[in-house]
């Protein structure tokens, strides 16, 4: 603990047999120019010849009807050329991406939220645009908005989409023979993705119909069809484009399609490029967050701490349409087991319906507050009990007879989570530390220290079974070197190099051969979203597979023209053994153009085993689980409620990376994000629905100086994939959110110690210094000090 400096100790993962490409650290591809400034995001593209900008005009109020619109004096303000309203598109109002057709692109008589999008104006510059938009004279009928999920319910709990229940076991029958059992209940807060690029698109019209759209999305195929509907053109009329965005979270899942048809909407109306780019202030009261949930809940228990039952159910405020909601809610439910084996369950989701922003994707998609949910009924078992939690959690854990099945009926196969927590355990010295602590605290009137172990079990695959397919398209040139692109989207997180490392390895060649293009619907068709994370299982495993094709191709024509048994044809790194004698890669990939072989190949992949059953609730939804622990140690002034982070300790299942460097990056930003969440990033909605924490003055995302003082990071050793993913590695890009979940719990064990451990605390998140105190006075009220 002297050592108050960050640390990363190499997990040493083993590099596979013959690779110097697959399985070591590479430098992200863009590394240096996002270090330099010289990485090229939408707004740093060279402004086209007469580029015009777009604002959008929004709702003031939360709920209600528009009763007028007066836009002449946007129209009349200086610079304006034009003002966009429903009436202005040729196709469908409509960008639902559930394809519900509950939001629309522009607001007709029915208001839904506040910022709710009204109009547009184009002007010629960005400031111009921004300026009139606010100077529309709108008239409203208001009526009581549903702002939050009590409100939600004391109105009806009018839902979004269809709820989920998950089922398993005689419920009713094992809580009665229950020994013990208890009722309780927890908010979980939601989330700012708070990307450092903001939404954005740049929309240029071309001849014909088409039109080519710049934009930041994570779904580049949805923005196309969105953007084709809306101007009432066919898909193939549109492309969209993305090198890469400055970070993305889910926002940019769904979120990007406004921005994107709105610009190209204005593009085609006045037959000039336009860009569409909102204030941050502007961004964050119209895109949706991270779904907030209320878990109302029942456990029955015994004296050892086993859970015999438990029945759940979680609310979510979804907002004003379904955008991503059903699934959402329904990947809570998926992760309200976590690590732990119910006997008997019942799980049921409630999308509800609020006059708040259309709530969305957001890393971690709805596990991260099954989890929260899940290690909640931890510990209120442990506290019921008197028993430590970290014991209350190994004694619930998945594994031996007739323990391995989930609430959605599918079988636990690969179980590890019981030795990646004890190896943590061992690793952090954690039970010699929290004797420590304990008696620090007896001595320690006003800091307290707390410390926790948690484990994670994040399934991967998206629940939506026909996302799980990807392509690629790979070109080998004449000179040896090769041209890539895929249907991922590279949001900062390393997808981009992963899957050069990939083809890299594939054709035996260095990095630098490989170039890295744009993702474009033009190219890859048909695009699933760089989400779930699954960017590198699937477009890792189709661009391995156009390589594959090609490399038939030349052994064939290696066999053919050297006289040679297939066999014999053998890729090795920088050459290729023909027979006895080998070659560079260069010379036979020029000798096969010579002898008209095709050196270019598509590539496709669809993840098997897959299937679910949502009316059933049943089914094989996840391809495999990802599996982590975390170990945390913090401070809090009983006092003011503020604390710190001391120490945080990760051992992480990457199965067999396939770059080291970049998933420990991933480990740390992902803990990060979710420590930000749980415990300072508070979103606050006032009674007319307006969001008062729409900047970083009023919203506090961690900084430098929030960073856990020691933060040692481990991926696990030895533990390839068991299922044939590509180079048998494991998704890394959402699970480790959820690590962060064990600073909760020890700032939780940190305010028990107030009452010597004798009551549950029931910190809800995030838990901020406010609720810390009010926790510790709660705690110490309880227990009659």
């Amino acid at each position: 603990m002297a050592d108050a400096r960050r640390r990363i100790e190499p997990g040493k993962p083993k590099p596979l047999a013959g690779s110097a490409i697959v399985g070591s650290d590479r430098i992200h591809d863009s590394a240096r120019k996002h270090v330099a400034g010289e990485a090229v995001y939408i707004d740093d593209i060279a402004a086209p010849d007469g580029l015009l900008h777009a604002y959008l005009g929004t709702a003031s109020i939360a709920h209600g009807r528009l009763l007028s619109l007066d836009l002449g004096p946007v129209r009349n303000a200086p610079g304006v050329l034009a003002v966009l309203t429903a009436a202005d598109i040729p196709g469908t109002n409509d960008i639902s991406s559930a394809h519900r057709h509950d939001e629309p692109l522009f607001a007709g008589e029915r208001i839904l939220f506040h910022g709710q999008p009204l109009f547009a104006v184009v002007a010629g510059t960005r400031e111009q645009a921004r300026q009139a938009a606010a100077l529309a004279k709108a008239d409203y009928a208001e009526e009581p908005a549903l702002i939050d999920i009590a409100a939600a319910r004391g109105n009806g709990s009018a839902l979004v989409t269809e709820p989920l229940t998950l089922q398993r076991g005689d419920l009713t029958a094992a809580l009665a023979a229950s020994p013990l059992r208890l009722k309780g209940a927890m908010t979980i807060g939601g989330q700012e993705h708070f990307y450092l690029e903001g939404q954005i698109a740049l929309a240029i019209p071309g001849e014909d119909e088409d039109m080519l759209v710049y934009v930041s999305t994570q779904h580049p195929s949805e923005v196309q069809h969105m953007v084709a509907a809306v101007l009432g053109v066919g898909s193939h009329a549109v492309t969209i484009e993305v090198r890469r965005m400055g970070g993305g979270f889910g926002g940019k899942e769904t979120q990007a399609n406004l921005f994107a048809c709105v610009a190209a909407l204005a593009a085609r109306k006045l037959k000039r490029p336009v860009k569409l780019r909102p204030d941050r202030d502007d961004d964050m009261a119209i895109t949706g967050k991270r779904h907030d949930f209320v878990v109302d809940y029942e456990i029955g228990f015994d004296d050892e701490g086993r859970i015999h039952a438990v029945d759940a159910v979680y609310a979510a405020r979804c907002g004003w349409n379904a955008d991503l909601s059903g699934p959402v809610t329904d990947r809570a439910l998926f992760h309200m087991d976590n690590c732990y084996f119910y006997p008997a369950v019942r799980a049921r989701s409630e999308p509800l319906l609020t006059n708040t922003c259309s709530n969305t994707a957001f890393r971690g998609f709805g596990g991260p507050q099954g989890m929260v949910g899940a290690e909640r009924f931890i510990e209120e078992v442990a506290f019921a009990t008197g028993l430590d939690p970290l014991e209350v959690r190994r004694r619930n854990l998945y594994g031996g007879a007739g323990r391995d099945l989930t609430p959605y009926h599918q079988t636990v196969e690969d179980n590890i989570a019981g030795g990646v927590m004890a190896e943590l355990e061992r690793r952090c010295d954690y039970q010699a530390r929290k004797t420590a602590i304990r008696e620090s605290n007896r001595t320690s009137p006003i800091v307290k220290r707390g410390i926790a172990l948690t484990p994670v079990k994040f399934g991967i695959s998206f629940t939506a079974t026909w996302f799980n397919q990807a392509g690629a398209l790979v070109h080998v040139y004449t000179d040896g070197t090769v041209s890539l692109n895929h249907g991922g989207t590279e949001m900062g997180q390393g997808l981009y190099i992963k899957v050069a490392q990939v083809v890299a390895q594939a054709f035996g060649i260095g990095l630098d051969d490989v170039k890295i293009t744009a993702t474009t619907t033009g190219k890859v068709p048909n695009t699933s979203a760089t989400a779930a994370s699954s960017g590198s299982d699937l477009n890792g495993m189709a661009a391995l597979d156009a390589c594959e094709t090609i490399k038939r191709r030349l052994t064939d024509f290696a066999a053919r023209h050297w006289q040679e048994e297939p066999e014999a044809i053998v890729f090795l790194p920088g050459r290729v053994k023909v027979g006895a004698r080998e070659i560079g890669f260069r010379e036979l990939v020029a000798a096969a153009y010579m002898a008209r072989v095709q050196l270019s190949a598509t590539g496709f992949y669809a993840t098997p085993k897959i299937h679910w059953d949502r009316k059933t609730g049943r089914g094989h939804p996840f391809y495999y689980f990802a599996y982590g622990a975390a170990a945390a140690e913090v401070a809090i002034d009983t006092l003011t409620g503020e604390y710190k982070v001391e120490r945080v300790d990760i051992l992480h299942d990457c199965g067999q990376s396939l770059n080291p460097a970049i998933d420990k990056g991933q480990i740390e930003g992902g803990f990060v994000q979710g420590m930000g969440w749980l415990t300072t990033e508070e979103l606050v909605w006032d009674k007319k629905g307006r969001l008062w924490t729409h900047a970083p003055s009023t919203y506090k995302i961690p900084v430098a100086s929030d960073r856990p003082r020691i933060f040692n990071v481990h991926l696990l050793e030895d533990a390839p994939n068991r299922e044939p993913t590509i180079h048998r590695s494991k998704a890394v890009g959402e699970p480790p959110l959820m690590l962060a979940i064990c600073v909760l719990h020890a700032l939780s064990d940190a305010v028990a110690s107030v009452g010597d451990h004798r009551i549950c605390p029931r910190l809800d998140a995030p838990a901020t210094p406010e609720r810390v105190l009010d926790a510790v006075e709660r705690v110490r009220a309880e227990a009659g000090l």
